[in-house]
């Protein structure tokens, strides 16, 4: 039996295979596998922005309401496990490990090897069916119609969150392009919910896929009133509830809003989801690297926006709550990183950029040169201590930003700093 350290060796190997859009070979490997996919009820989530926040919200009130829940998210924040969870909770070592000695030898019988995110799906629909999971909740890494998750012939619903520009040089340069691939979801006969704008040429892309398919669209049709933002959280009336989430971010009302129209989907499609499990759901989910408060004093948060629509969306949290921040940013160098100063500039008193560790990380001193209050900072953890250093002597709150990657060298330097200078 392989223990952890192989598999994660494994996965290492896999990667040096690079990334390859298609379903070719996963579809082999699925196959091979007895094609796990297909044997369980899943939800299948594309999407620009919010796939995360709407899969934990999801997936606490679909616990809450009695169901074993098997959850697959990407990018992993905080290590492999971190891809996947039972119930809400990240899996143990062993029991990845255990999942990747099943998994290794049928990927080693293939004549083209599966890549590392060809890999990493695989082991979550095998998982969450082992783990006799009722219902899987599962996330597309990148666009749809080709991501490696792609496989389940007969989803219990799809969903597609939004459509805005990223991965542009995977997905292409224009929005109903990447709409395009966003609908690759859609299955026929199967509901799909669409939570983006309708009047727009995206809508028109995704209404013509579903009709093609013969699968019900359903859009967001939003009930949410009485909004009160908070740094302890969102609370609003649905109909004629009051409820509460603990997600500050003020976009997360979006998501908010398109959980709750899934519900009631769910619902008119076999599922029994009750108002209390919903509202226990919400107000009982954790979700990380979303304007989470990492600490209160001095107050520092994590968001990880990262594409114009994501900055744009944090703008507008950083202006319902603060005046003047002190930033943190570190980017990928694929993002449109020139439109952010002009974005963010009136609120940041001072910037600092780092290079997350990721190949494709933007350089710091690039990045520095286009805010006008900058300092690059080429060694990470240096530029979270002289971020964090800056923000409490001004009495500011530290407002770190950009790729999800960086969040557990972010997360890691902040904990040696509460141990050795609190």
């Amino acid at each position: 039996m392989a223990d952890f350290k192989q598999a994660c060796e494994y996965l290492k190997k896999a990667s040096l295979r690079g990334s390859k859009l298609g379903l070719e070979r996963v579809s082999v490997l699925m196959n091979l596998l007895n094609n796990p996919q297909n044997k369980l009820k899943v939800i299948h989530v594309s999407g620009t922005n919010g796939k995360g926040s709407f899969c934990a919200m999801l997936n606490s009130v679909l616990k809450e309401s009695g169901y074993k829940t098997g959850a697959f998210n990407s990018p992993a924040l905080t290590g492999i496990t971190d891809y996947f969870r039972i119930n809400g909770e990240e899996i143990s070592e062993n029991k990845f490990a255990e999942i990747m000695t099943e998994l290794i030898p049928v990927c080693e019988s293939m004549d083209e090897k599966p890549t590392e995110f060809e890999v990493i799906s695989a082991a979550a629909y095998l998982l969450f069916y082992r783990e006799n999971c009722d219902i899987a909740i599962v996330e597309c890494c990148m666009g749809g119609d080709t991501d490696a998750t792609n496989t389940v012939e007969s989803p219990i619903l799809s969903v597609i969150t939004n459509v805005r520009k990223d991965h542009t040089a995977f997905l292409g340069d224009t929005l109903p392009e990447i709409a395009q691939h966003k609908a690759g979801i859609i299955k026929n006969s199967r509901p799909v919910f669409y939570g983006g704008e309708t009047d727009s040429e995206v809508y028109k892309v995704i209404k013509n896929k579903a009709e093609s398919l013969n699968s019900e669209l359903y859009t967001n049709n939003s009930k949410i009133s009485d909004i009160d933002y908070s740094l302890d959280g969102i609370s609003f009336t649905y109909g004629d509830k009051k409820l509460y989430s603990p997600l500050i971010g003020t976009y997360q009302i979006n998501n908010i809003s398109n959980v709750l129209n899934c519900v009631e989907i769910l619902n008119k499609n076999g599922l029994e989801i009750s108002d209390k499990a919903l509202e226990n759901g919400l107000k009982n989910t954790k979700w990380h690297g979303r304007f989470e408060i990492i600490s209160r004093n001095p107050l520092v948060i994590f968001d990880g926006a990262h594409n114009p629509d994501g900055i744009s969306q944090a703008v507008n949290t950083i202006e319902k709550y603060f005046d003047k921040i002190v930033l943190l940013i570190g980017v990928m160098a694929d993002k449109e990183y020139n439109l952010y100063n002009s974005m963010l500039g009136r609120f940041i008193d001072r910037a600092f950029t780092v290079k997350p560790d990721n190949p494709r990380a933007l350089d710091s001193e690039t990045l520095a040169e286009t805010f006008e209050n900058a300092e690059s900072c080429p060694i990470f953890s240096e530029g979270v201590r002289k971020a964090y250093s800056y923000a409490k002597e001004k009495n500011l709150p530290l407002i770190a930003l950009g790729s999800l990657y960086m969040y557990r060298e972010f997360t890691d330097t902040m904990k040696n700093i509460d141990t050795t200078e609190e």
